[in-house]
């Protein structure tokens, strides 16, 4: 990588061989954090289309706003955080998402599905400076070979996150309504679930920027010799230059797109009579186990990695989750229930590996080419909304899962051919 390291704490070396427990631990509670947030919208979209009466394609608003907020700020962040720093990106980052969280306060209460996407915007724009600012600084702390290891391991707490995320909002959102209370309360239910999110965003944003955390220099000036431009490097001008970064990004675009569309799906899905006909509340608490797979395969990539190159493991999953999305497709009952849930363990492993294989050998340019993966993450806007227009058409909810299998098809040429870096 093209960047020192300088050392303001004790104990943090700035050699790759550096000790970097410290900082890695405190960026695993905001992978928690952002995970737990986002996943949160699984539970609240078939909350708002019910209050809302809303079709699946006006139900996907939500993911729509909240991933557009990816592709129209990443850019933006990627050049904040290349002036200011990845630490007071981070900082910011809580503090706009600890807002877009307050917003949902007003929105509840005046009962306005619009004030809701515009408090889902601001949370995601938030979310999206911590993203930019997160994943490459800890691709940077430590060697660049087990960048892929390493990211993995944070991410797996981004799925713990996802996976108590579905219990805690069943428990506080969907049972509770269930229960047949009135109108005020429902809008209760929302608004002190949210403001306890702004108080633990905001309470993150004081934590870090009061802690001192490595500073990542990546200006020429600021190298040393060992840290010079590779050849490489300086055959492009910006990060666009990459033809692995920018396959990179496709594989972001359509990794996300698959993972949020078949999850912000489960709950009709299971709920569907010819599936398991589940209540709604007992349809979210299965969603757990979706992305709790995705937690435990992130956990056994982590090690897998250390032994076997990212690009075949990412294959592999991307195959065996095409297969399990068709079988879904093909079947009915439980057995359809078990197949889609067991796509999340597959999924588990992509979205870093990909990260950390497109960013590779970007030197000095891995800010932008952050912000571009990043603006990627907009594939989580529009590929939900397609499979919801499908599911409102003759094609149906049940086979509208097509559209997560080329995503996956898509994945497995990225890792077999896509992601090698050309001179």
């Amino acid at each position: 990588m093209a960047a020192s390291i300088s050392t303001p704490t004790k104990g943090i070396q700035s050699s790759a061989n550096g000790n970097y427990t410290f900082p890695l631990t405190v960026l695993t509670t905001l992978f928690f954090m952002w995970g737990f947030i986002t996943c949160m919208n699984d539970i609240l979209i078939p909350h708002l289309m019910n209050v809302f009466e809303l079709g699946y394609a006006e139900g996907m608003l939500v993911q729509f706003v909240f991933f557009t907020a990816y592709a129209l700020m990443s850019l933006p962040s990627g050049s904040l955080v290349s002036r200011i720093g990845y630490k007071k990106g981070i900082v910011i980052g809580l503090v706009i998402a600890g807002i877009g969280a307050l917003m949902f306060y007003p929105a509840a209460e005046v009962h306005s599905y619009a004030f809701f996407l515009a408090a889902f915007f601001v949370l995601a724009t938030g979310i999206t400076l911590l993203q930019v600012s997160a994943n490459p600084y800890v691709s940077i702390l430590g060697k660049a070979e087990t960048a892929s290891s390493r990211l993995n391991l944070t991410q797996a707490f981004n799925s713990l996150g996802t996976t108590i995320a579905p219990f805690i909002g069943s428990a506080l959102i969907l049972a509770v309504v269930e229960q047949g209370v009135s109108a005020a309360e429902e809008a209760a239910v929302v608004q002190n679930m949210y403001l306890g999110l702004m108080t633990v965003l905001f309470i993150l944003a004081a934590v870090i920027a009061f802690i001192k955390l490595p500073v990542i220099l990546s200006s020429d000036e600021d190298q040393k010799p060992e840290a010079s431009k590779s050849e490489v490097e300086k055959t492009h001008k910006n990060a666009w230059g990459f033809t692995h970064l920018v396959l990179g990004a496709v594989g972001i675009f359509v990794y996300v797109g698959a993972e949020v569309s078949i999850g912000s799906f489960l709950v009709k899905f299971f709920a569907l009579p010819e599936i398991a006909n589940l209540s709604e509340s007992a349809a979210g608490n299965k969603i757990a186990y979706y992305w709790g797979g995705a937690m435990v395969g992130r956990f056994i990539g982590a090690a897998i990695m250390q032994k076997v190159k990212p690009g075949k493991i990412l294959t592999f999953n991307a195959i065996v989750a095409s297969l399990l999305v068709i079988a879904t497709m093909l079947v009915s009952g439980k057995l359809a229930m078990y197949t889609i849930i067991a796509v999340g363990f597959f999924n588990s492993i992509m979205f870093p590996t990909i990260f950390t294989l497109a960013i590779n050998k970007l030197g000095i340019h891995t800010p932008q080419g952050s912000g571009i993966l990043c603006m990627a993450i907009v594939g989580g806007a529009l590929i939900p909304f397609l499979q919801g227009v499908l599911a409102d058409s003759s094609v149906g909810l049940h086979h509208s899962f097509i559209l997560p299998v080329l995503c996956y098809i898509y994945i497995a040429y990225y890792g077999w051919k896509g992601h090698f870096v050309k001179a």
